[in-house]
């Protein structure tokens, strides 16, 4: 495998989100790109990593899966700046990493053996779907984490709520006018936990997807062009509170 990036923030970016729920990960290339689907150790979470082989400048690869520590890969990978160009190899049991500015620097990551299992994203499908600006998602999701530890999705026909409840509340109301909705009445409680570390992707992301039912989990895209990163959680039970 050979690949190259003109602009390795935006993969940086991904990787230090990602190493916020997984410490390891398999890396999987093939002819359509790289990707990662990995679950978090408590089995509450997904996160789901596609880059499109039209994202790169340079890449050749067959199917391979490189097993990667990401807290080794996210602290080469911020060593890359504004102009930065890099070149990933695999080579047997590394993945040699050249950073290309004034200089060639030059860095190489033993390959691991990952434990989990491969998994498929699941194939869901959602009463209510919601498209929201990062921003005000960011915002409701902030201010639902001052009250509670856990906030409830609320979508019908022509609004969508985010609120959270305990001694204190706290709600964010949406209107058709303000988000895209498509949806029938969804009610589904989720852990804030989670959510904050998913809105960090906001920073990457032009628009936001809210697809969920009741008490159902929720998948979270985060979208721009050339890539996709999706978050799937599952939902808080009322007598875990």
């Amino acid at each position: 495998m050979k690949a190259k990036l003109t602009n390795p923030k935006l993969l940086s970016d991904v990787i230090s989100i990602i190493s916020e729920l997984v410490t390891e990960v398999k890396i999987k290339f093939d002819d359509d790109g790289m990707g990662i689907v990995a679950i978090d150790p408590a089995n509450v979470a997904m996160v789901v990593f596609k880059l499109p082989k039209e994202s790169f400048t340079e890449y050749e690869a067959s199917k391979e899966v490189l097993g990667v520590n990401l807290d080794n890969l996210k602290a080469v990978l911020r060593r890359t700046k504004a102009g930065s160009n890099l070149i990933m190899e695999s080579h047997e049991n590394v993945l040699k990493l050249d950073i290309l500015d004034k200089i060639k620097r030059s860095f190489s990551l033993a390959l691991i053996e990952v434990e989990s299992e491969d998994k498929d994203v699941p194939a869901l499908e959602f009463l209510s779907q919601i498209q929201i600006t990062p921003v005000d998602f960011v915002d409701a999701i902030e201010d639902c984490l001052i009250v509670s530890d856990s906030c409830t999705f609320i979508a019908e026909p022509d609004k969508f709520i985010i609120a959270a409840s305990g001694l204190n509340s706290a709600k964010a109301e949406f209107s058709s006018d303000e988000v895209k909705i498509i949806s029938g009445s969804s009610k589904a409680k989720y852990s804030l936990e989670y959510l904050q570390k998913f809105v960090k992707a906001s920073k990457i992301s032009d628009k936001i997807f809210v697809n969920f039912s009741s008490d159902h989990p929720v998948k979270l895209e985060f979208k721009r062009d050339n890539l996709d990163l999706s978050f799937i959680l599952a939902p808080r039970v009322e007598n875990e509170d």
